[in-house]
């Protein structure tokens, strides 16, 4: 099936995430036929109108929104098809604001970053299909700015970034201020192309957090469809300190309705290609890294991104980490996660957020600040 700006189904969802994209079944009988042309380098020509979407307001001047407690506020209603190539936002109230010093309003609060939620809803359904605390959406869930730079996500030096490619027909972005008292300042710029038909693949992002004994799964994905995995982050505290044990949990995935694993790994920590509890410490990759670890405070934030290695599925996915070990020889530990992926259609997610008073949840947050005037 081709439209008229050149995509094939196949191409526009190896586009998305590269050979991973294709499904189980016709991998063998496409792999003979990619083409250096399918691979789409720098040089080669490329479809639609270069475009993008901001908070800049041209007649005012304003740069950005400020969003109000308790406020939920459309940033971007396109109505228009498209693939989003380069998403970046930032956000104000979790460092010191030297401009607004005697505004308590702005006196800064790092749970904001789990307390501003981003939601967006592909092709005019009713529900969204990316929906996550700003911080953990962007691959950090423990209430700090911590940089770290990857190939599709990374949180540079003030900004946020993803550039994981998201078509669409139509596409909302909208955010919601659950904080009591912060009115942050929302700053968004979204490079996309325009075209006359949307490519396929729509992108997914699917949060859940929770409290864990210790012996049961951290369910990061369950989803239904035909599509592929794209990766995680996933952000740890233990209860106990000095204690890192619940990287003992190695991955399972169970694929198109498998009762038992289709396949397993060794270890949390080897899942994103780590070792020894990240025996060197914190670190960032292309495709992979923890860029927080702090062991007295168990505490550790990870990520993985899966090109060439997508996870790609027919009709279902779970993806879940689970320890081996006896209940007995566990500590209870929190968690959140985000994963990441694409199907042939938007869908809703398996999990809701949780209540306002539950979106922090963890025994401790770092006392951390940042200079004022950079």
């Amino acid at each position: 099936m081709q439209n008229n700006d050149g995509f094939s189904r196949r191409q526009a969802m190896r586009g998305v995430v590269g050979v991973g994209a294709l499904g189980a079944s016709d991998a063998a009988q496409a792999a003979p036929k990619v083409t250096a042309d399918e691979t789409q380098p720098l040089y080669a020509p490329r479809a639609g109108r270069s475009r993008q979407f901001t908070t800049f307001n041209d007649e005012t001047k304003q740069k950005e929104y400020n969003l109000k407690p308790g406020e939920r506020h459309v940033l971007v209603d396109h109505r228009e098809p498209g693939i989003i190539t380069r998403l970046w936002m930032t956000l104000s109230g979790w460092f010191w604001e030297n401009w607004d010093g005697q505004d308590e309003s702005r006196w800064p609060d790092a749970t904001i970053l789990k307390k501003v939620i981003l939601r967006i809803t592909w092709d005019g359904n009713d529900f969204p299909s990316v929906e996550a605390p700003i911080g953990d959406f962007f691959g950090l869930g423990q209430c700090e700015y911590k940089p770290y730079l990857s190939q599709f996500m990374g949180l540079s030096s003030g900004g946020f970034y993803c550039y994981f490619p998201m078509p669409f027909s139509r596409v909302k972005i909208e955010v919601e201020n659950l904080h009591d008292r912060l009115v942050p300042a929302m700053f968004l710029n979204a490079n996309y192309q325009a075209l006359s038909a949307a490519p396929a693949g729509r992108f997914h992002c699917l949060y859940n957090a929770g409290t864990n004994p210790g012996s049961q799964p951290i369910v990061i994905l369950d989803a239904k469809g035909r599509g592929h995995f794209v990766g995680c982050a996933l952000s740890i505290q233990g209860r106990e300190p000095n204690y890192l044990g619940f990287l003992e949990a190695p991955e399972y995935f169970f694929i198109d309705g498998d009762q038992k694993p289709t396949f397993t790994g060794t270890g949390l920590e080897d899942y994103f290609n780590g070792g020894w509890y990240f025996r060197e410490g914190e670190f960032s990759a292309a495709t992979h890294g923890a860029p927080l670890k702090d062991p007295l405070r168990s505490m550790i934030s990870m990520y993985r991104f899966h090109d060439r290695d997508a996870v790609n599925f027919e009709k279902s996915i779970r993806m879940l980490f689970q320890t081996p070990r006896p209940p007995e020889r566990t500590s209870e530990f929190k968690f959140s996660s985000t994963a990441y992926w694409y199907a042939d259609a938007a869908s809703p997610l398996a999990f809701k957020l949780p209540a306002k008073e539950k979106l922090v949840d963890w025994y401790r947050i770092r006392d951390r600040d940042h200079q004022a005037i950079p």
